[in-house]
């Protein structure tokens, strides 16, 4: 759960503003080859994913030092250096000097003309390597966004550390934090069609490089709304996904927003990857205080940690954390219905969600929040959602059964009321979902047919 006055409820603030501008009565964030989109009915018309990750989809993009490697999973990596470049970072002042490669991706044409557009990428960078990832749309109107840097990433933080970048806009769209967002949805106006640019960086005149397995994006137009249709109960299953509080670690490291208060979301995603039979080395965890419980939630707070965010939350640098352990896919996306996630329950795949709402909307949390991740692992005979709340007091009170009806408006609403009756914005559906390289024929299946793989 964030912390009462995160920089994520400043974005969903402003997001509702700026959907509600031609409707002061009625969205919040994340965030040329063929297009690989959401198959349900639900998410069809509000939803495109679009991501590169085989070897046929690098050598399509164009390269200016990098190439691509085929293989059990394919990737980018550098070849020979386009040139070298300084790069201050803002955090700690140091200026280093870094050989680079880049990669832009052929121009996607959407399938939804889009609001809102958040990247998501899956990358190697061992040290002395790091990666930023740009976006560059074009408009309904024919006019096209500048370059917009959608984070400089790396899994460690010695290099450089990683980062949004703030103040991003043109006038017309605004990257807040994670998310690529048109200022005046009311208008009319929509992005139709986008590029990625991949910059890899390295250490001078070594052999080092990143390499990254995927990266795309998650475009859709956010509806305007407080409430979304009720679904009927589909499956009853329970995943066996370990359970860890965020309440637990309260005032540990507190360099990291504040300490375990604030750390729903690497809590969430220390779950699901553990969940996928991957856990932190003994190596990984050394720099822990050993008398700490679940050094591994600590662990995974660092390493999601954005420091211009000053926060665990950012959406994208959760699910590349998730993939920095071995063989490992992740992604942000929407999903348009209960529907769509009782496939991925039943198929095995638990999924994080976003969600927002009042004390008394979401009966037996016992807590209010402007934004919290929490983990859904199954559905009860009556369709219950079956979650792993880390907004809990200790790992034993982790699994919680939240009314269907309640939980499904709180996670896809995309605008609510807050305590003083302001509307604020809601996330629509917004989810991290991870899954191994190899998944299950049955689990190849959903997630392709939601645009995933």
């Amino acid at each position: 759960m964030t912390r009462p006055t995160s920089r994520r409820t400043v974005l969903t603030a402003a997001l509702a503003a700026a959907a509600g501008a031609g409707a002061a009565a009625s969205a919040g964030p994340a965030s040329a080859a063929p297009s690989r989109t959401s198959s349900s009915p639900a998410a069809a018309s509000l939803v495109d994913n679009r991501f590169w990750t085989t070897y046929t989809d690098w050598r399509c993009g164009t390269s200016v030092g990098t190439r691509a490697v085929a293989g059990r999973r394919p990737g980018l990596v550098i070849a020979k250096p386009a040139g070298s470049t300084d790069y201050t970072d803002p955090h700690t002042g140091t200026t280093s000097t870094w050989d680079y490669a880049t990669w832009t991706s052929p121009v996607h044409r959407s399938s939804v003309p889009a609001t809102e557009v958040i990247a998501s990428w899956n990358a190697h960078t061992p040290t002395g390597t790091w990666i930023q990832i740009e976006l560059r749309g074009s408009y309904s109107d024919g006019t096209d966004t500048p370059w917009y840097v959608m984070g400089r990433w790396a899994a460690g933080d010695t290099d450089i550390r990683r980062t949004s970048v703030d103040d991003q806009t043109d006038g017309r769209s605004t990257v807040w934090t994670d998310t690529f967002s048109l200022d005046d949805a009311a208008s009319g106006l929509r992005l139709v069609s986008y590029r990625l640019r991949l910059t890899l960086h390295r250490t001078p005149g070594t052999g080092l490089t990143p390499t990254v397995h995927r990266i795309g994006a998650m475009a859709s137009d956010v509806p305007d709304r407080f409430t979304v249709p009720a679904t009927a109960p589909g499956i009853t299953r329970e995943l066996a996904v370990p359970r860890y509080s965020q309440n637990v670690h309260v005032g540990e490291y507190p360099e990291y927003d504040n300490g375990g208060e604030a750390w729903c979301s690497p809590t969430s995603s220390q779950m699901i990857v553990e969940y996928w039979g991957r856990t932190p080395t003994a190596e990984d965890l050394a720099w822990v205080k050993p008398e700490l419980a679940d050094p591994q939630v600590c662990h995974a707070a660092r390493y999601t940690f954005d420091y211009q965010y000053e926060g665990c939350g950012n959406w994208p640098f959760n699910a590349a954390y998730a993939s920095t352990y071995k063989d490992m896919n992740a992604v942000v996306t929407r999903l348009g219905s209960l529907d769509d996630l009782e496939k991925l329950i039943a198929a095995g795949i638990p999924v994080i969600t976003s969600q927002s709402f009042l004390k008394g909307e979401l009966t037996g949390a016992g807590y209010g929040t402007s934004g919290h991740l929490m983990t859904v692992i199954g559905f009860t005979a009556e369709g219950d959602v079956i979650a792993n709340d880390p907004a809990s007091p200790s790992n034993d009170a982790v699994r919680r059964v939240y009314q269907r009806r309640e939980w499904e408006n709180i996670w896809l609403r995309t605008k609510r009321y807050d305590a003083t009756g302001k509307v604020r914005g809601g996330t629509g559906g917004v989810c991290y979902v991870y899954w191994p390289a190899n998944p299950a024929p049955g689990q190849h299946r959903v997630l392709r047919s939601l645009g995933l793989t």
